[in-house]
């Protein structure tokens, strides 16, 4: 039940956009336990001088391709998992839509089940807790 957040300069093209889509979440199913139908992404494109970032620090150099990938997500990851998505991302984007590793900055951020909610005004997952009934008593 991760949510993601891309963040880069604007510009790209819309098959650009899509490309980096897919493949962030292709990463996500192949690598960090993700069906495929969990697949929930904001794409914010901002202006020259919205988006900060050091171009040499830890990893650069840094050119305008630039993307942050902010993965929210609802259980924890150990970190042999989360090595094998952050390498599965970079190889995918640099196949398609050809973003430099050196491009690509991954934040993973985990949060507690009870803290999501998918609609309804309700929390969706509890782990170990009963699925809620119905005034019917049906779940």
């Amino acid at each position: 039940m991760p949510f993601v957040r891309i963040s880069l300069l604007r510009g790209k093209p819309h098959d650009y956009l899509e490309a980096l889509s897919e493949n962030v979440h292709r990463a996500l199913t192949e690598t960090f336990d993700v069906p495929a139908d969990d697949r929930f992404q904001a794409i914010h494109q901002h202006d020259p001088g919205e988006l900060i970032f050091d171009r040499a620090y830890l990893g650069g150099p840094r050119s305008d391709d630039f993307v942050v990938i902010a993965v929210t997500a609802g259980k924890l990851r150990g970190t042999e998992v989360k090595k094998a998505f952050y390498r599965r991302v970079v190889e995918l984007l640099g196949r398609s839509p050809g973003i430099r590793p050196e491009d690509v900055m991954i934040i993973i951020t985990t949060t507690h089940s009870d803290e999501w909610s998918f609609g309804h005004g309700e929390v969706s997952i509890m782990e170990n807790t009963p699925p809620m009934l119905s005034p019917g008593g049906q779940p």
